[in-house]
């Protein structure tokens, strides 16, 4: 049958848009960097520029609430200064892209933020742009009090409520984004490339390696984006051209309703990540993810986070250590009813040197585990040197899992001292090794822990049904006299009854270990060299 001429050009312009989507997959979905337009307006700089969606005029200057422009193409048109303000009338409603040009100064910065009452201003992209905020290859911006939002008809990759991005660019500072509110991101739920997020800062380049030097995230809530929450990306990630962000700080946030991971530092070197609260990641994702975590990440520090309602045991667990990492610290962090457990230690050993220094001395300390599924602590892969001290796990009744499971990933572990835990098991706590997967990501267990090496459990607490325990010589059994253990609530506010008891078995009952951060979950002090409590709360 033949072809009739409109159907032969439909068909045509289907297939050049397939071979355009596919060299986006393929070539890792970046756009050509953008250019600035030669009809760009330079401003002064020191100037203060409004916007308002409802009454303003694009015919106008914009230097005075009364003179306002109206919409983002007349911003974006504008290569802004440092010292300037371009501000958006509260309760405006746009629609597009904020793209705006320009780089500010230390002590200088560019400053994006809401004028008048009402509620913050709306950038809605509708799925038209790749993402609704942009910022690339400037920096010392600083925006505040915005909401984002980027759903289309259909998931799409490469979709983002927030992007930054530093490319070919060097070294780009100070980009602070506070107190923004970003949902309905519909993009592609599956991990790859074209993987969608709330916020992603990403750096690289060909030409000339780029990194973020004070990157902050404070304060934003999160909610329905997908595939991920808070995540970084960068083309200097491996060890041959390590090229790690600095001083980056994510604090304060509300996650909820998250497709896949919700925290993800990627590249940095002394990243922090406190004060958080990530309630529902991997929801939509149909592969592996976890609630918070770093890749190819040095000396990062994790405390003071609340992860709850992590979906799933494809991974699943609330904190992650991963691949090509080391000297990562979790510590005062609250995890409740995950899939997929508390913690995940992990490396692949088939990524070796130059590439890869492995994962090399995670730190777990002070933190509560209450509810979690699947498996507490997951050990996976050749991870070296771990401590694992001072916490207290709780396993409900009616859950019966691995406290400690160790698996292979093309290795094993070596070196994990574990010491001074509270684990109570009102349900049942085992210790295996992982035999065989199952298709959801969870694993047929046996006692014993495989070929891992050097392996030490020094000085807990095993109260309640514990299978296959392993050797301890300074053990306790006795009940550690926690004041209500298993009813912590939603805030950390909730968690007194972890603390011990008048006559705990566990006080000043603790090995010695160094360098231990000298507080307790609640603050307490806790001694350097002398004997601690066992658990998360050192009492007198």
């Amino acid at each position: 049958m033949k072809m009739r001429p409109r159907r032969v050009i439909l068909l045509g312009f289907l297939l050049c848009v397939g071979v355009l989507i596919g060299f986006m997959v393929y070539s890792g979905g970046r756009r050509p960097e953008r250019k600035p337009a030669k009809s760009l307006v330079h401003s002064p700089g020191n100037t203060t520029y409004y916007v308002d969606s409802a009454r303003g005029n694009d015919q106008r200057d914009g230097t005075t609430p009364e003179n306002a422009w109206r919409t983002l193409d007349r911003a974006n048109g504008v290569l802004f200064a440092a010292g300037d303000k371009l501000l958006l009338k509260a309760g405006s409603q746009f629609s597009g892209q904020l793209a705006p040009w320009g780089s500010g100064k230390g002590g200088a910065p560019i400053v994006i933020d809401q004028y008048g009452d009402g509620g913050k201003p709306r950038i809605d992209a509708g799925g038209r742009f790749p993402e609704a905020l942009l910022l690339e290859n400037q920096e010392y911006w600083e925006v505040n009090n915005l909401e984002l939002t980027n759903q289309g008809w259909l998931r799409r990759g490469f979709r983002y409520g927030a992007r930054v991005a530093a490319w070919d660019f060097g070294t780009m500072r100070h980009i602070h984004l506070k107190n923004l509110f970003i949902h309905d991101v519909n993009a592609t739920v599956r991990k790859g490339r074209s993987e969608g997020h709330g916020i992603l800062w990403e750096s690289g380049g060909k030409k000339k390696p780029s990194r973020f030097d004070d990157l902050l995230i404070e304060d934003c809530h999160l909610l329905r984006t997908d595939r991920n929450g808070i995540c970084g990306s960068s083309g200097n990630s491996d060890r041959q051209n390590w090229f790690p962000s600095l001083h980056v700080v994510i604090r304060r946030n509300l996650l909820e309703d998250i497709g896949g991971d919700g925290i993800k530092p990627f590249g940095c070197d002394g990243v922090l990540v406190e004060h958080n609260r990530l309630d529902g990641s991997s929801r939509r994702a149909p592969d592996y993810s976890a609630g918070i975590w770093p890749w190819s990440c040095d000396n990062a520090v994790f405390q003071f986070n609340e992860v709850s309602g992590v979906h799933g045991t494809r991974d699943g667990q609330a904190f992650d250590s991963d691949g090509n990492c080391r000297n990562a610290v979790y510590q005062y962090n609250y995890s409740h009813d995950n899939d997929g457990g508390f913690m995940l230690i992990c490396d692949d050993g088939g990524w070796t040197a130059p590439e890869s220094v492995g994962n090399v001395h995670t730190v777990v300390r002070y933190n509560i585990s209450q509810n979690d599924g699947a498996r507490t602590f997951h050990l996976t892969g050749p991870v070296k040197d771990v401590w694992i001290y001072n916490n207290v796990c709780f396993v409900g009744p009616g859950l019966d899992i691995p406290l400690f499971l160790f698996t292979d990933y093309r290795g094993w572990a070596d070196g994990v001292h574990v010491a001074n835990n509270i684990f109570y098991a009102a349900g049942t706590g085992r210790y295996g090794q992982g035999v065989s997967r199952h298709w959801n990501g969870s694993y047929e267990s046996a006692p014993g822990f495989g070929e891992a090496t050097n392996i030490r459990f020094e000085g807990n607490v095993y109260f309640g049904n514990h299978v296959n325990a392993p050797p301890d010589s300074k053990a306790t059994r006795a009940d550690p006299l926690l004041i209500n253990p298993g009813n912590g609530k939603t805030g950390f506010d909730s968690l007194d009854g972890y603390k011990l008891r008048d006559g705990s078995p566990c006080v000043r009952a603790g090995v010695p270990v160094p360098d231990n951060g000298g507080r307790d979950f609640w603050g307490n002090k806790v001694p350097q060299g002398g004997k601690p409590a066992i658990g998360a709360h050192e009492k007198e």
